[in-house]
């Protein structure tokens, strides 16, 4: 018969077990809004998400403790129904826990896509945003030929264009700054990784002081794009492998990095990552990431932690 210190251990292994499934099943759930959340949101969030207490963060984000994660499907009714935004984080998560934060840059980092205003310029936008859309959505499975024949079009078009799609059309994406600011308070680096192109990652990286970037060359000749792309394209595999390269370089695991997208080919990178943001994502990435943005600016990332 097996001795009590035998049992005993047995036990003490047993409640372990039982008490991080527990503890897994029951999380903080962030709230967040565009605009100031009205209390009478607090009593149904709270008893939808079967949590213990609200704090309030500020005037447009809560936080419910204890929040059983068995009950995302209701709460993505509720918040989907009110345009809250809503995310399980660990108790006790904070930004400086992670080193590295991993931004797309079109449609994430800023709200354009920057190939579909160059074509703009020489008369197919909508020829190639119908390209770029499918693209994003997964339709097209193949990213290095759908921008293989994207750019293509752009061919014999004046370099100028890139110029004035940066200083005319290209914006950040609301929060932007904000969020950059705090992750980098936070002592994280900061990585740029684009299926766009140099030009504009270079620009945005000594406008927003990031540490690293990577993106596609557009070939130039005379003046002219080619319509070609130089070297090895930024894709999902790429993409995923420049952001193991920086954590490693940073000697930290990917586990430590938050990757935010909106694209299909995000995706890979956005698995890479300990904790992954959709950003007013297709509903592919929206599905697969750890939070979405569907709502708050980038700077709901440090409302948080």
């Amino acid at each position: 018969m097996p001795s009590n210190r035998y049992n005993s251990g047995i036990f003490r292994a047993s409640c372990a077990l039982a008490l991080s499934c527990v503890n897994a099943s029951f999380m903080n759930l962030v709230i967040q809004s565009p605009a100031p959340i009205s209390a009478d949101h607090h009593k149904t969030l709270v008893a939808l998400a079967r949590g213990s207490h609200v704090t309030i963060i500020d005037a447009n984000a809560i936080r419910i403790a204890s929040a059983d994660i068995a009950q995302r499907p209701d709460l993505d009714v509720y918040c989907g129904t009110h345009r809250l935004d809503y995310a399980f984080v660990e108790a006790g998560r904070q930004l400086r826990d992670f080193g590295l934060v991993a931004m797309d840059m079109d449609s994430t980092l800023i709200t354009i896509e920057c190939i579909d205003e160059i074509a703009d310029f020489c008369g197919l936008k909508a020829e190639v945003a119908a390209i770029t859309e499918a693209s994003m959505r997964g339709e097209i499975k193949d990213f290095n030929e759908s921008l293989t024949r994207r750019v293509a079009l752009l061919s014999g078009l004046d370099a100028s264009a890139l110029e004035r799609v940066y200083e005319e059309r290209l914006q950040l994406s609301p929060g932007a700054e904000r969020m950059l600011a705090g992750a980098k308070e936070a002592g994280l680096k900061t990585l740029l990784v684009s299926g766009g192109f140099n030009f504009f990652t270079e620009k945005l990286k000594a406008r927003l002081g990031l540490d690293f970037t990577r993106a596609n060359t557009l070939e130039i000749v005379d003046g002219k794009l080619t319509g070609k792309v130089l070297g090895e394209i930024v894709n999902a595999e790429v993409k995923a492998r420049t952001l193991r390269e920086t954590c490693a370089q940073l000697n930290i695991e990917p586990s430590r990095a938050i990757a935010m997208g909106d694209g299909s080919n995000d995706l890979k990178m956005m698995a890479e990552a300990g904790l992954s943001v959709a950003f007013r994502a297709k509903p592919v990435v929206r599905e697969a990431a750890s939070v979405a943005f569907n709502y708050v600016a980038l700077d709901g990332l440090l409302r948080l932690f």
